[in-house]
C-alpha cells in the first residue's frame, strides 16, 4: 500500500557531495517523522538523520555538520544533502518512514530498498 523509493547515490570522491531523496506514495493521511538510515559491509544498520513532522532533526554525530535533512510533507518527501564525504561514510542507505497512517493502517512503519553511496577516490 505504501512504497518508499530513494534515488541520488552514486560513487563520488572524497570531499564531494551528494543529495538523496526518498518520496512515500500511497493513501498517505500522514507520517509522524521520517528519517535516514545506512549500513556498511559487516555493521550494523545505524541512524543517519531523522525528521518529524514539526521539523524537528536529530543526526548521528558523525555526520553533524556535514549532513542536513529536511522534508516535504505536501509532496511526502524526505531529502538528505550530504557534503564534505568521507569513506567511512560509503554504505547503502535506507529510507524510512515513522507512523504512517493509511486509510487501512494506522501508524506503521516502512522502508525502502536503499541506495548505494560510495566515497572514494
Amino acid at each position: 500500500q505504501v512504497q518508499l523509493v530513494e534515488s541520488g547515490g552514486g560513487l563520488v570522491q572524497p570531499g564531494g557531495s551528494l543529495r538523496l531523496s526518498c518520496a512515500a506514495s500511497g493513501s498517505i493521511f500522514s507520517i509522524n517523522a521520517m528519517a535516514w538510515y545506512r549500513q556498511a559491509p559487516g555493521n550494523e544498520r545505524e541512524l543517519v538523520a531523522a525528521i518529524t513532522s514539526d521539523d524537528s532533526t536529530n543526526y548521528a554525530e558523525s555526520v553533524k555538520g556535514r549532513f542536513t535533512i529536511s522534508r516535504d510533507n505536501a509532496k511526502n518527501t524526505v531529502y538528505l544533502q550530504m557534503n564534505s564525504l568521507k569513506p567511512e561514510d560509503t554504505a547503502v542507505y535506507y529510507c524510512n518512514a515513522k507512523g504512517v497512517f493509511t486509510t487501512t493502517h494506522v501508524g506503521m512503519d516502512y522502508w525502502g530498498k536503499g541506495t548505494l553511496v560510495t566515497v572514494s577516490s
